[in-house]
Parts: structure tokens; C-alpha cells; sequence
């Protein structure tokens, strides 16, 4: 009888099991299985493209891994908490260039955030690494170099160094002023174990081939971020090849070509909603660069998206006081709006 009236649920729980450890591959799968009943064609040209664009990011994607397990095998992200020492104005630069190297995404960033807000740092400091983190990392380099190119990598990597010291000092300019005390919402905790690399910052252990256990972090983590890299990567290059066979040219550059503001504008407000992943959304922006998309608004969405993608918006809401939470909104998109337009007048040099 037990059994009977368990075993209707056995299906569903396991169906839910799959959707939410899978839920990336099935959607591919999802999207070459409705190609092949409605455009055959298609359907492999999208799996070649894809393929096609695994294997020409192959040695980035490799360089990616290695260094995303280089980072947690050694210990090297625990350098993080000596960028939160000193005065004000160095605070703020060390918080900014150590946003721009941390292997942080905008909502794996948000423990450490609470963390450091908890433990009384200065929020100027804190929004500094809190901009600079989810938009560049030592993988993300490498990616974006390998699909957008050197010169679009190098200009993101210095919009997240520039976006938290904006931000950072107009953080302290505001709360010289007498603003913005007492962040945190009420009940937030110290971090918990995302706060540990401040709070208790451990020894960085460069040569970690030494350690039996930290050569078994290595061999996890790159696992872990191949699995990663493979799934987001491939659904960005089967929806790209979908932009590239059903999405007119002069469609894409009407609305966001040009050398004029609104292209930036509002490359800057669609990446807040069409932000997939910091990974994925480089080859939806190449495809549509190649299709006319400005250089500018291409920045402005990656920026934009990057820091304010909605997962990591509804996670700021919970953890900080709604000043706080609007303040971090305007300086994001105003932030990412400023990037895209220097962009965009560099590319015109």
C-alpha cells in the first residue's frame, strides 16, 4: 500500500530532479528537437554552428578552466580580503582592482557582500568590489578574448575597474554627507560560508600540486566549470545560429546600430532582462555585432546585464535597505550606459 501511493509521486520527483540539474541541456535539446519537426535544415546547421564555435573557443575555454581551478585549488581568492584595509581612497582602489581578477558572478558575490557589510567595511569600499566583480574575471578574459576579441576583453576589464571606482566614490561623497548608514536589511547574518575568505582569510598555496587534497580541488573545480562552460555555451551558440538564420541584419542594425546614444541606451536597459550568463552572452552579442549591432550597445549590454541580471537584483533586494538597493541600480545602469558610450567613441578613434 506504501509503495502504491508513493510511487505516482516517484516520476514527478524525478522529473523535477532532471529539469533542475539539466535544465540547460534539455532546453538545447528542447530547441534542436522543435527545429527538426518545423525546419530540418536548420536544425543541423545550428548543430554544426554550434559545434563549429565549441571547437574555434577550445583553447580559451581551456585556458578558462585552468585558471578558474588554478584559483580555488591554490586559495588565490582569499587575497580578496586584503583589498578591504586602509584608508578610504585606497580602500576603494584595491576593492575596485580586486573586483575586476575575483572569480565572483553577480549573485555568487552576494555572501561576500553581506559579509563585509556585517563586519562594518565602508559601503563605498564594498559597492566598489561589488560593481567591478560580476563583470570580469581572469576566466571571462580569456573567454571574451577568444570570441569577442583582445581589444573588446582589455576595454571590458577596464569598465569593471572604472564602473567600482565610480561607484565607490560616489558612494563616499554620499555618505560624507551623512547617507547611507546602516545598509543591511534587518536579520541579515555575517555572509555565512561566502563570508569566510574575510573573516578567516587563509594561506595561499601557489604550488598546489604538493597537496594531495588541494590536486583534488583542482580536479573538481575543472570538472565543475568544463560541465558549466559546455552547457551555457552551447545553448548561447544554438540560440546565436537561431539570430543569425531568422533574425534580419537590418533589423538588428535599426534598432541598436549606429553611432547615436539610443543604440547604447537601450542596449543597456535589454541586458537587464536578456542576460542569460556572463558566458553565454558573449556569443549572443558577437552574433549580433556581426549582424550590426553597435560596439557600444554591445558593451552597454554586458556591462549592464552582468551587474544588474535579474537573479542578482532580486538577490540584492533581500540582502541591503532600498536606498541602497536604488543607489546600486543607478550606478549600474548609468555606469554601463558611460562605459558603452566611451566604447563606442573608441572604436570611432
Amino acid at each position: 500500500m506504501t509503495d502504491t501511493t508513493l510511487s505516482p509521486a516517484r516520476p514527478a520527483a524525478i522529473l523535477r530532479g532532471l529539469w533542475r540539474d539539466q535544465r540547460v541541456w534539455l532546453a538545447v535539446l528542447a530547441i534542436l528537437a522543435a527545429l527538426l519537426v518545423v525546419d530540418a535544415g536548420q536544425a543541423l546547421d545550428s548543430l554544426r554552428f554550434a559545434l563549429g564555435q565549441l571547437a574555434h573557443t577550445a583553447p580559451y575555454l581551456l585556458l578558462s578552466i585552468a585558471l578558474a581551478a588554478y584559483a580555488v585549488a591554490t586559495g588565490a581568492d582569499n587575497l580578496i580580503a586584503r583589498a578591504f584595509t586602509g584608508a578610504p581612497a585606497v580602500m576603494i582602489l584595491l576593492a575596485a582592482l580586486a573586483g575586476g581578477l575575483s572569480p565572483f558572478c553577480s549573485c555568487g558575490v552576494i555572501p561576500l557582500i553581506a559579509a563585509l557589510l556585517a563586519m562594518g567595511v565602508p559601503l563605498s569600499a564594498v559597492m566598489a568590489f561589488w560593481l567591478a566583480s560580476p563583470i570580469m574575471d581572469p576566466s571571462m578574459f580569456a573567454l571574451t578574448t577568444g570570441v569577442l576579441g583582445l581589444e573588446f576583453a582589455a576595454a571590458k576589464t577596464l569598465a569593471a575597474i572604472g564602473l567600482g571606482l565610480f561607484g565607490g566614490w560616489t558612494v563616499h561623497l554620499l555618505g560624507r554627507a551623512g547617507n547611507l548608514t546602516d545598509p543591511l536589511r534587518p536579520g541579515i547574518g555575517n555572509g555565512g560560508c561566502g563570508g569566510r575568505k574575510v573573516r578567516d582569510p587563509q594561506p595561499v598555496v601557489w604550488r598546489f600540486w604538493a597537496v594531495a587534497e588541494r590536486r583534488v580541488k583542482f580536479r573538481r573545480e575543472a570538472v565543475s566549470v568544463t560541465l558549466f562552460l559546455a552547457k551555457w555555451l552551447s545553448l548561447a551558440f544554438v540560440i546565436e545560429s537561431l539570430m543569425l538564420a531568422y533574425i534580419p541584419a537590418e533589423s538588428v542594425t535599426g534598432l541598436l546600430g549606429g553611432n547615436g546614444l539610443a543604440p547604447i541606451a537601450l542596449g543597456t536597459l535589454v541586458g537587464v532582462p536578456a542576460y542569460l550568463n556572463g558566458y553565454a552572452a558573449l556569443p549572443l552579442v558577437g552574433g549580433l555585432i556581426g549582424q550590426g549591432m553597435s560596439p557600444g550597445a554591445g558593451m552597454a549590454f554586458l556591462v549592464a546585464g552582468g551587474v544588474t541580471s535579474l537573479p542578482a537584483a532580486i538577490a540584492v533586494w533581500a540582502l541591503v535597505r532600498p536606498p541602497v538597493f536604488l543607489l546600486y541600480l543607478v550606478l549600474s545602469l548609468s555606469g554601463a550606459f558611460t562605459v558603452g558610450l566611451l566604447f563606442q567613441l573608441w572604436t570611432l578613434v
